[in-house]
């Protein structure tokens, strides 16, 4: 059951998106086994190549990553717990800054409708995404969806060796940014936090925004459109503090993306033979944009700033340029040294000032 406090029915969200879920691709029992068994290999493959080219490594003594090869259903059930670790305390936030809570009744109520919406949408993500690290929820694991990565490789006609491997370096990528910059993820639990200290909205309205989010979000999936609904969380911005927020935000969810789209190319023919057909290939599929990017943009309320992903990967490599990779590790000794927004498209502004006047990152 929910807490009285959250304004979304996650148990139903969860049996709403297993029960709407398409079934993969037809494999036999033993070619599954034989994919699950591959991606295992694959990641525990990424690890040294990502930490090669990228010289991170995990702090020692923080906490071992895991890696979770799982189905559809497994990937809902992780997304329902990590939402509601990330947004449940959010309304709680935004209803204690506020001093107001809605009805029980209300809360029963809508909880389930926006249950159902969040349901709709998970269920259209899990036959989407590739993977992905978990920051939030249980924190800490790599998961794989196998029945994904197995229907884009025989749609994409791509070696499905190269393909695995290559999807991993993207995913480890993001585990080892967590796992070599503990702050990382306290950083935008913070970011949230400030997000709902600034908020004035009392919780009926908010509970209204939410169901008008979801709705929009529902319509964004279904037809790849933007819809007439509010634009994610800006629905939500009242002060100049909570632009400032989800600025913060988008700079840093531009940078972890575009550092993993950096690595998983850069690690070149040698490593991944196909490479260069597989970004082809992929770009193509995508349209420059994963069904996750496009929804979690609605969620920020990004949808005018998609240029900004795009973005993170050319501050990324423009940087590297610039200084080199140690150079451009300088950006993970603390938050301080974030890009702004407007550096994403200036990587020289950001090397002027950070690297003239920050502390070293020790790499």
């Amino acid at each position: 059951m929910s807490r009285p406090s959250s304004l979304v029915d996650w148990a139903l969200a969860g049996r709403t998106a297993r029960r709407l879920v398409k079934p993969g691709p037809p494999t036999s029992r033993e070619e599954a086994a034989a994919v699950v068994a591959e991606l295992h290999r694959a990641a525990a493959t990424a690890v040294a190549h990502v930490e090669g080219l990228t010289g991170l490594r995990p702090l020692p003594g923080g906490p071992v990553p895991t890696v979770a090869v799982v189905d559809r259903p497994g990937w809902v059930d992780a997304n329902t717990a990590g939402m509601s670790a990330l947004l449940d305390p959010l309304a709680a936030g935004i209803q204690a800054a506020t001093g107001k809570t809605p009805g029980a009744l209300a809360t029963a109520v809508g909880s389930r409708v926006t249950g159902a919406q969040a349901g709709a949408v998970l269920a259209f993500l899990c036959s989407r995404v590739l993977g992905q690290y978990e920051v939030f929820g249980s924190g800490g694991r790599l998961l794989l969806v196998a029945p994904n990565i197995v229907e884009t490789e025989r749609r994409l006609g791509v070696d499905p060796a190269d393909f695995r491997l290559w999807v991993c370096l993207h995913e480890v990528t993001h585990q080892l940014q967590f796992t070599a910059v503990p702050w990382l993820r306290s950083y935008l639990e913070e970011q949230m936090t400030l997000f709902a200290e600034a908020t004035d909205l009392d919780s009926d309205v908010l509970l209204d925004r939410v169901q008008e989010l979801l709705r929009s979000l529902v319509g964004a999936v279904r037809g790849g459109g933007t819809g007439d609904g509010p634009q994610g969380l800006m629905a939500l911005v009242t002060h100049p503090e909570q632009r400032a927020v989800l600025d913060r935000v988008t700079a840093v969810m531009s940078l972890v993306e575009g550092h993993a789209e950096y690595v998983m190319d850069g690690v070149g023919p040698d490593v991944v033979p196909s490479v260069r057909v597989l970004r082809q290939r992929f770009a193509q599929r995508r349209k420059g944009r994963s069904p996750l990017d496009r929804v979690l943009r609605r969620l920020l309320g990004l949808e005018q700033k998609m240029q900004q992903y795009a973005d993170g990967r050319v501050f990324v490599a423009g940087v590297v340029d610039l200084v080199g990779m140690d150079g451009f590790n300088q950006v993970w000794a603390g938050p301080e040294n974030l890009p702004y927004r407007d550096e994403l498209t200036d990587p020289a502004r950001w090397v002027t000032r950070v690297l003239e006047t920050r502390p070293a990152f020790p790499g």
